[in-house]
Order: C-alpha cells, then sequence, then structure tokens
C-alpha cells in the first residue's frame, strides 16, 4: 500500500487547541493540546475514563467539542467532516468485522463502500488478505476467526480506502501476547511507509514499543507530553552504574565525582543521572577507562512516569477471555469507536 501525500509534509497530521467536552454537566476534557506530525505514531496513554475515546470521537467527526479547535490532515473537524471522513481510517474498540460474512466478503464490501470499481476490490481484497496472513482463512466466516485474527481484518477493512491517518482505539485489548506483537509489526510496517497513526492504549509497553510521542491523559487533562525518554527523564531516580575490579579505583572515582556515592561489596560507583547524552559523556570524560569494567545507565521506566503524573498505575496486559460477538455493521473510513459517551 501506497499512502497517499494529499497533505503537505510540513503541516502537521493532527492538530489540537484548547479541546473541552462535557456530557451532563460532568467535564470530560479539560483543554488539550496536542500536535501530530505526519509518519509519526502518537500513543494517547491514559485508564478507563481519562477521556481518550472522547478526544478520538471528536476528532473523526462522531462528536462535537463544546471548546476549542481540531484540524485532521489540514480539514477542520467542525466546518470540514467529510474532508476528514474522506481521508482517515478508525479502528475502535470494538470490532467492525461483520461475522455472517468471509473475511473477504467483509473486504469486498468495504471496497464497495469505497467506490471501487468491483476489480480494483476484489485485487485491494486479495492483497490485504496477503498482508495480513489470512489468504487460507479469506473465504471462511468470519465467526471462525480467533481474537487475533479478527482484530488483523478490523484493521485491514480500515485500509481498504488507504488512509494516510489511522485511529487506533485501544487496538491490543483482550489480545493474546503473541497477537499484540503481531499487530505492532504491522503499525510499524504502517509508519514506514508514510501513514500516522494515532493510538489510545492503556498499556504502557505499547506505547513505549511504537510511539514516537506520547501524551499522558488523566481525568480529562492532558498532564504530560513528550517522547518516552523526555518522560522518563523528568523523574529523578536515573543513575549510572560503573563497575570496578579494584577497590583503590572504586575509592579514587568516588572521592573525585561528586554526588557518587561507592558500592564497596559490589565494587559499584552509583551516579545520578537525567537521562541525557551529553551528562552521560561527561561522566565518561572523568573515568579512568583502564579502570572501569563496565558501565550501566538505569533510567525509570514509562510505569515508574505515569505512577507519579497519575497517583495509580497503569494497566498490564492480560488477554482477556474471549466472548462471543454478535454481528456488527457494516462501515467506511469514519465508523463507531463504541457506545461510550466518555471513556
Amino acid at each position: 500500500m501506497t499512502a497517499t501525500t494529499s497533505t503537505p509534509p510540513c503541516e502537521p497530521a493532527i492538530q489540537v487547541a484548547g479541546l473541552g467536552k462535557s456530557f451532563d454537566h460532568n467535564t470530560v476534557l479539560r483543554s488539550i493540546d496536542l500536535t501530530v506530525p505526519p509518519g509519526t505514531v502518537y500513543a494517547l496513554l491514559g485508564p478507563n475514563g481519562a477521556g481518550k475515546t472522547t478526544v478520538v470521537r471528536i476528532l473523526t467527526t462522531l462528536i462535537t467539542a463544546d471548546t476549542g479547535t481540531a484540524t485532521v490532515l489540514g480539514h477542520d473537524v467542525g466546518r470540514d467532516p467529510g474532508g476528514v471522513r474522506r481521508d482517515i481510517g478508525v479502528t475502535g474498540q470494538f470490532s467492525a468485522v461483520d461475522e455472517l460474512l468471509t473475511g473477504r466478503e467483509n473486504l469486498r464490501l468495504m471496497a464497495d463502500l469505497h467506490h471501487l470499481p468491483r476489480e480494483r476490490g476484489g485485487a485491494r481484497a486479495q492483497e490485504l488478505l496477503e498482508r495480513f496472513d489470512l489468504v487460507a482463512a479469506g473465504d471462511r466466516g468470519a465467526q471462525t476467526y480467533s481474537g487475533g485474527m479478527k482484530r488483523r481484518l478490523d484493521l485491514a477493512m480500515t485500509l481498504v480506502g488507504s488512509p494516510e491517518l489511522i485511529f487506533l482505539d485501544e487496538p491490543t485489548t483482550g489480545l493474546d501476547p503473541r497477537s499484540r506483537r503481531e499487530l505492532w509489526n504491522i503499525v510499524r510496517e504502517l509508519v514506514d511507509e508514510g501513514v500516522t497513526v494515532f493510538l489510545t492504549t492503556q498499556y504502557l509497553d505499547e506505547a513505549d514499543e511504537l510511539a514516537d510521542r506520547v501524551g499522558v491523559l488523566d481525568d480529562g487533562g492532558l498532564v504530560a507530553e513528550g517522547t518516552s525518554t523526555e518522560l522518563k527523564g523528568r523523574l529523578p531516580g536515573g543513575r549510572i552504574e560503573v563497575a570496578y575490579d579494584d577497590p583503590g579505583e572504586l575509592a579514587a572515582a568516588a572521592g573525585s565525582i561528586e554526588e557518587a556515592t561507592a558500592h564497596e561489596e559490589r565494587l559499584t560507583l552509583s551516579v545520578p543521572h537525567d537521562g541525557s547524552l551529553s551528562s552521560l559523556r561527561r561522566l565518561m570524560g572523568r573515568l579512568d577507562d583502564d579502570a572501569v569494567t563496565g558501565l550501566e545507565v538505569h533510567t525509570p521506566d514509562l510505569d515508574d512516569v505515569f505512577l507519579a503524573l497519575t497517583g495509580h498505575a497503569a494497566r498490564k496486559a492480560e488477554p482477556a477471555p474471549a466472548t462471543p460477538a454478535s454481528p456488527a455493521p457494516a462501515r467506511g473510513a469514519h465508523a463507531s469507536t463504541g457506545n461510550e459517551a466518555a471513556r
């Protein structure tokens, strides 16, 4: 698949300023600001009820914001919703796969909704079955698919129209570890092709693995934003552990480096570290290469960051038991992301 290029490279794929939303006097979003460059993955990380799905529903034109502005691929979501819908794809929390149809029939239906000529629609369906490793199951009813296969088919349906931006709303919830990693690989391939991905997730490892930038959403507010490394660097606790064989060399180093702590039983020197390359270079310039036998950099992980910012831990990935799903309505690039007003 080749991503379209209607959006100039210098223009953000998504630009949001002051976005706010309330339901029945309950404030769900509080003045959200964010920018997503084209060809990147932006992960909106937060627990249930933080407002992640509400952001997606506004950006995909399913609901309107009360305050603020938002543009998607250069289209204002309020003034030009049709332009937004034409250029995006959405994979929501709940599968849009029609289980009464085969995998191929689901893809052909999407091709019809995108007004692809019949021959081109058939070729596109075959292309996506091959890409998502569903050829062997392509002519079986979707009700026979595993959870991971249904999720791959759901994403394949989103890609029938070759969108240049896709929204993935908690795409791996309930999947087993292998299926999650398969989906991650697909996302990486899409980004390599120039597609922009806006991802919501409750899983720290997912944000860490995929995202170029991470926004931490809690109680309707964006409490932090940056790369995974930048967010980790905001917390104290980072350190560099320098190993020695000679206790004398260890003691000499501890005496010459401020804030360093010598651990004599382990023959290591612990030096506070802010995670930056410049501070690492400065430290290495002060070490005796002949005396040092090893060096390790330790930084807080994203779980530490999330806990510090929100006051509670994020969700760990656990496969959910499979449950029969009712047939979902077919959809185009503009699809429902669930029936909850605020998630």
